[in-house]
C-alpha cells in the first residue's frame, strides 16, 4: 500500500515513527515558539503581525516538513490524518499505535523545549501557548470550529497526496497554507489547534486542561469526516467509457456462446 507524497507502508515502524515524532517536534516547537513570543510581547515582525506570523509559521513548517519527511513517513504529525486514512483503508491500522504515541512525544518534547528556552515565563504567563478557548467561547465552539477547519485540512491532505492526478510538486504547498488559513480562521476562538498533539503537548506540559475534550474529539471527527467524505465522492473512480471498453472486450463474456 502506498503511503502520502511518494511513502510506503511496509517499512520498518521505528523508522517511521521516529520521522513522525521528529516532524510533529519542529511542526509544534516552531508555531508554539512564535506564539509564546507574541504573547510575552517580543515583536516577531511587529505587534499587529504578530498572530499572522503564528499562522504562517506553522504553515511554513509543514511545507518543510512535507518535503523534508514526507517521502519517509507520509508526514502525518497529526492524529486527526492517521486515523482518517486508516479509517479509509488508505493506511494499515498496523502502523496508528507507533504514529500516534510518536505525534504526541513530539509535542510534548516540544513544549519543554519551549518551556527550557523562554523560561518559566513562557509556562506560567501564557501556557506553553497552549490552545485554551477564548472568553466567552464555549467549548461545544471550539468543538464546532475544530471540526470545520480540521475537516478541510485533511481534505486538502488526502486530495492532493493520495490522488494521482495531482502533481506532487503542490502538496507541500497547498498542505502548509491550508494549515495556515486555518489557523487564522480558528485562532479567535479557539486559538486553532487543527490537531490533537499539538493541542496536547502544551497542554501536558503547562497543566491546563480546559476544553480538553473538544480539542481532541473535535479534530478527530473532523479528519474522518473529510476522509470519508473525499473516499466516497471526489477520489478517482472508474470512467463509465472505460468500463463499457473493459465489457466489449469480452471481459466476462465469452463471444460464440
Amino acid at each position: 500500500m502506498a503511503g502520502l507524497y511518494g511513502s510506503s507502508t511496509t517499512q520498518n515502524i521505528p523508522r517511521v515513527a521516529l520521522a513522525e515524532l521528529v516532524g510533529t517536534y519542529f511542526l509544534v516547537f516552531a508555531g508554539t515558539s512564535v506564539a509564546v513570543s507574541a504573547s510575552l510581547g517580543r515583536p516577531i515582525a511587529g505587534g499587529p503581525a504578530d498572530s499572522l506570523a503564528v499562522a504562517l509559521t506553522f504553515g511554513l513548517a509543514l511545507v518543510a516538513l512535507v518535503n523534508a519527511l514526507g517521502h519517509v513517513s507520509g508526514a502525518h504529525f497529526n492524529p486527526a490524518v492517521t486515523l482518517g486514512l486508516a479509517i479509509t483503508s488508505k493506511f494499515p491500522w498496523t502502523y496508528v499505535p507507533a504514529y500516534l504515541v510518536a505525534q504526541v512525544v513530539g509535542a510534548v518534547l516540544a513544549s519543554l523545549t519551549v518551556w527550557a528556552t523562554f523560561g518559566d515565563a513562557a509556562r506560567d504567563e501564557v501556557d506553553l501557548a497552549a490552545t485554551l478557548p477564548a472568553a466567552d467561547t464555549s467549548h461545544v465552539t471550539v468543538l464546532a470550529i475544530e471540526t470545520i477547519v480540521t475537516f478541510f485540512l485533511v481534505l486538502t491532505i488526502v486530495s492532493v497526496a493520495t490522488d494521482p492526478r495531482v502533481q506532487q510538486s503542490v502538496a507541500g504547498l497547498s498542505v502548509g497554507f491550508t494549515l495556515a488559513v486555518c489557523v487564522l480562521i480558528a485562532g479567535p476562538l479557539s486559538g486553532g489547534a487543527v490537531n490533537p498533539a499539538r493541542a496536547l503537548g502544551p497542554m501536558i506540559v503547562s497543566g491546563q486542561f480546559d476544553g480538553v475534550w473538544a480539542y481532541l474529539l473535535g479534530p478527530l471527527l473532523g479528519g474522518i469526516a473529510a476522509a470519508v467524505f473525499y473516499a466516497k465522492f471526489l477520489a478517482k473512480g472508474e470512467e463509465p467509457s472505460q468500463a463499457e471498453a473493459e465489457e466489449g472486450s469480452g471481459t466476462g463474456v465469452m463471444s460464440g456462446d
